[in-house]
């Protein structure tokens, strides 16, 4: 084929989500099936067994890549010239790779030869201008946009337009890809000068199109409705407030008291909510330990003792004469980070390290609930039988401190160690060492695209950079992606509420 053939085309890339329900060569190649009857005119398929199922089923032109993830670069698409071969063999017409400036199996040259080498025309997925530039002056005969922001940094939300603009100054056949999910955006980068447009997940990931929705219809639900009473009742105070979708509309704190028990602890806060009577339509609470049916259980008495299997849910709705639901604090904080703060809509793991050291998961869209996340009670082998957050925590910190001849609570010690303390920078530095390996392994477990950090410690000056150091030696591919947490002290009454406004 010639490069103008895929002048003013509309490219449909057809990559189901990796294990997914759509994951299987007869469903790849109904989606390649059907865009090209819709008016696609090229496809753009991943691995060479996709390519020779989309082939056998259709004569349009495929753009054919290989993904894989590479322990010594972060170069994932179509690395090696054995990918190449395996493209051509499987009949791609076009073979598309990595053409961003980073460590690589082979060089960008090696890429284009082989392909040429082939007959095949060759496609550069580049990230910024200098990516087009060295990869045109390699010989190569497209170029693409499909790696701008996800080589480091703040992913974005936005098709890059402009980089589309700037790549047209150096060569007419640019094609557009990467976070295009709406016609309007389709056509500014035809405006923008792109001969040619991918779009991908927004046509064929079910998945993330049905996620777009929930998440849209979800807010607008929130919105609509009345308020929600949130309810986030910690070790020290219990913070009551009035929430509607991702705002607080009013709140009050009330002490908690540790020897009153849960039902003093719930009467109070009634006592304070009696002015928001008629104001809201349902109760979601956020509580430290673990909630189960309902029931409410310490997993560790020291941070707040609790009856075992107290009926939560039941007193709740009983004293407020509402509906109620309630989850962990940590798990509500991530959900409200996940859907209104730092988590951005991802696939998050929120982190707060304060008294202790709570946790949430969210993955796909939603929340694991139960004992998931619950990372301060994990144990390691220098721990003996204590749970990590007692070697991380802020009563660590105070601890040590006093073992050290200093007696202060955790604000005092980061103020000393601000003022160069060596013994506060010390205790600080032993913390962050233990959160910096704990981000490591949770990378690994569930390869979140960020990890929120809260927290009094967590957000405390300097301590996340602290974490952050410790990792600045991993690979880009495995190292985690550190966040401060954007809704403070809100995050759980925020993600209480939400989650209880879902529960319908």
């Amino acid at each position: 084929m010639r490069r103008e053939d895929l002048n003013l085309s509309l490219i449909v890339s057809c990559q189901p989500v990796p294990g997914g329900a759509m994951d299987e060569a007869i469903f790849v190649s109904g989606f390649a099936r059907a865009a090209l009857a819709a008016g696609a005119r090229a496809l753009r398929i991943e691995s060479a067994a996709y390519v020779a199922a989309v082939r056998a089923a259709v004569d349009a032109p495929i753009i054919g890549i290989v993904k894989r993830d590479l322990d010594d670069s972060p170069v994932r698409i179509t690395p090696f010239i054995t990918d190449v071969e395996a493209l051509a063999d499987a009949g791609a017409d076009i073979i598309a790779f990595d053409a961003t400036d980073r460590p690589r199996p082979a060089t960008i040259e090696a890429l284009i030869a082989a392909i040429k080498a082939r007959g095949l025309l060759s496609m550069a997925d580049c990230s910024c201008v200098g990516d087009a530039r060295r990869a045109l002056d390699a010989g190569v005969d497209f170029v693409g946009t499909t790696m701008s922001g996800y080589v480091g940094g703040p992913e974005p939300v936005e098709p890059d337009i402009a980089l589309i603009a700037a790549m047209r100054e150096l060569t007419p056949y640019v094609i557009a890809e990467g976070r295009i999910r709406t016609p309007e955006q389709a056509a500014d980068a035809v405006r923008a000068g792109a001969c040619a447009v991918v779009v991908g997940s927004a046509i064929t990931r079910t998945e993330h199109v049905t996620l777009w929705f929930d998440d849209a219809v979800s807010a607008a639900f929130s919105a609509r409705d009345d308020a929600t009473l949130a309810i986030d009742i910690g070790g020290t105070k219990t913070l009551a407030a009035l929430v509607q979708g991702g705002q607080v509309l009013d709140k009050a704190t009330v002490p908690t008291s540790r020897q009153a028990g849960p039902n003093a602890w719930l009467v109070a806060v009634s006592e304070h909510a009696k002015s928001w009577v008629g104001r809201y339509e349902r109760v979601g609470i956020a509580a430290t330990g673990l909630i189960s049916d309902g029931c409410w259980s310490a997993l560790n008495p020291a941070t707040l003792a609790i009856p075992d299997g107290y009926p939560l849910v039941a007193q709740a709705s009983k004293l407020f004469g509402k509906p109620a639901l309630a989850v962990n604090d940590a798990q509500a904080a991530a959900w409200g980070e996940h859907r209104f703060g730092a988590g951005a809509n991802e696939d998050t793991v929120f982190l707060t390290i304060s008294t202790g050291i709570g946790g949430g998961i969210v993955i796909n869209g939603r929340p694991l609930l139960g004992l998931a996340g619950h990372f301060g009670l994990l144990h390691g082998p220098t721990h003996g039988q204590s749970p990590l957050e007692d070697f991380v925590s802020g009563r660590w910190m105070a601890a040590e401190a006093a073992r050290a001849g200093h007696p202060a609570e955790a604000p005092e010690i980061f103020r000393k160690a601000r003022e160069g303390a060596g013994w506060a920078e010390a205790i600080i530095m032993q913390s962050a060492s233990r959160v910096a390996l704990l981000c490591r392994d949770i990378q690994m477990m569930f390869a979140p695209k960020r990890i929120v950090i809260g927290g009094g410690i967590g957000l405390a000056s300097g301590y996340l950079d602290a974490v952050g150091a410790q990792l600045e030696e991993l690979p880009p591919h495995v190292a985690p992606r550190l966040v401060a947490a954007s809704l403070g002290s809100n995050a759980g009454i925020i993600g209480a509420a939400d989650l209880a406004a879902r529960h319908r």
